[in-house]
């Protein structure tokens, strides 16, 4: 599909992550932790697409892990919520998020918006529309750059109700945002209805991260200035609870990797883990 004269694209980490997701369900053993190949359907790539670099199942399997859990994380949450009547489900930066398609039992539920770039969101709905998922009436597609737009006035246009309460998921956002984005966009979530739930992942600092995967978190730093989406914040655990207690948040609280080891990778028989670089953010209003 066009886009101002050009053919749009797919931001190419919602495509790397959406592989990630098959990855883990072609290569890795049973139960798996995800079934998600609707993003590989949308994205068809080449044959051999399992031999690049960035996907190579061996040498990120532990960040194919954590793509995987984060996914399964955020899903279990807004099952959850959603069985305590929270009908409105944001997703900022959704990428090739496959929710909709995969459980339409609960999103057909909500008022799902999903945000992200132009480019991305165009290329989506028409691929959606090409395999005969279709746009169902539930799932609103927003088109908004972080940086230098309002995604808070975008999700009013589109219908969102301030007076309900709503999850909201950011992840995989923060890394490539600058710190007084990340303030402004925390503060503009801690206005949601009072009983929302926002659900954030923060980079950490590389001395928090395990030995292991110091190497592979300096490769991908390198990979991302050269792809022009250069890493820009990173912290430490107790930065992200003061950002969120400052922003006006009533609860605040972190998951780690350790923690999403133990929820969903304890029973396994093939040692997958997930990568130590990533904490997520639990807040409530």
């Amino acid at each position: 599909m066009e886009l101002n004269n050009r053919i749009a694209e797919p931001d190419n980490t919602a495509v790397r992550t959406a592989l990630w997701r098959a990855m883990h369900v072609q290569v890795d053993a049973k139960p798996s932790i995800l079934e998600d190949e609707v993003g590989l359907s949308l994205i068809a790539p080449k044959e051999d697409w399992r031999q690049r670099p960035d996907i190579h199942p061996e040498f990120t399997k532990r960040l194919q892990a954590s793509m995987v859990a984060r996914a399964r994380f955020m899903e279990d949450l807004i099952i959850e919520q959603s069985q305590r009547g929270i009908d409105q489900y944001v997703i900022l930066g959704a990428g090739l998020d496959t929710f909709a398609q995969r459980r339409p039992d609960i999103a057909s539920r909500l008022q799902l918006f999903e945000i992200d770039q132009p480019d991305t969101q165009t290329w989506k709905q028409q691929r959606l529309i090409e395999l005969g998922f279709g746009i169902p009436q539930e799932l609103h597609f927003l088109s908004v750059d972080f940086e230098t737009s309002s995604w808070w006035e975008q999700l009013l246009k589109a219908g969102f109700d301030i007076r309900k309460p709503a999850v909201v998921a950011c992840t995989g956002v923060s890394l490539y945002l600058t710190r007084d984005a990340i303030i402004s966009t925390l503060k503009q979530m801690s206005t949601l209805a009072s009983g929302s739930t926002v659900a954030m992942t923060f980079y950490l600092l590389l001395e928090f991260i395990d030995e292991e995967d110091k190497l592979l978190q300096q490769i991908s730093e390198k990979g991302a200035r050269e792809a022009g989406t250069p890493f820009v914040s990173f912290f430490a655990p107790t930065e992200v609870l003061t950002l969120a207690r400052e922003a006006g948040f009533k609860e605040a609280k972190t998951c780690s990797s350790k923690d999403l080891e133990q929820l969903y990778f304890k029973d396994r028989t093939d040692q997958l883990v997930p990568a130590s670089g990533e904490l997520f953010l639990l807040a409530t209003t």
